[in-house]
């Protein structure tokens, strides 16, 4: 009879991989990204297990997207006050908050409840071509 091999947390390798964002489609982007926040790119892949490695996205001001989606498409925000809702487009939160763009768009594509919590923390995104996780020792990751 056949044992399923299921890893504990001490046999899972976490690795730091860093992603370039310039000319990337968002959603493309955002779907390869939560790939390898939850591990679905190892073979050791569990459902119910943080398999997923460290990764960090550079140049997110200059992600790409198709269509009328920088003029249509609507970030909601609610402080839950009455009359606090605010909409704004994707083109002011690029120019004001390109980070939160990715994170968003990452963060619908992982689990929701404790397990996704504890994948979306290993996300790191930043504007810029620096980041301040040179002694990790990031890995490139294309797609």
């Amino acid at each position: 009879m056949q044992k399923t091999y299921i890893p504990s947390a001490k046999d899972i390798e976490k690795k730091w991989y860093v992603v370039d964002a310039t000319d990337k489609t968002l959603g493309r982007l955002a779907t390869e990204v939560a790939a390898v926040l939850r591990g679905k790119n190892k073979a050791i892949y569990t459902p119910f297990l943080d398999c997923g490695d460290y990764v960090i996205v550079i140049n997110a001001e200059k992600v790409q997207v198709t269509g009328k989606k920088l003029d249509q498409k609507i970030y909601f925000t609610h402080s839950e006050y009455i009359g606090s809702a605010r909409y704004t487009t994707l083109r002011e939160m690029l120019r004001t908050k390109p980070t939160r763009v990715i994170e968003h768009a990452v963060r619908g594509m992982l689990p929701k409840g404790k397990l996704g919590d504890q994948m979306y923390t290993k996300l790191h995104v930043y504007a810029g071509a620096e980041h301040g996780h040179a002694a990790q020792k990031p890995e490139a990751l294309e797609f």
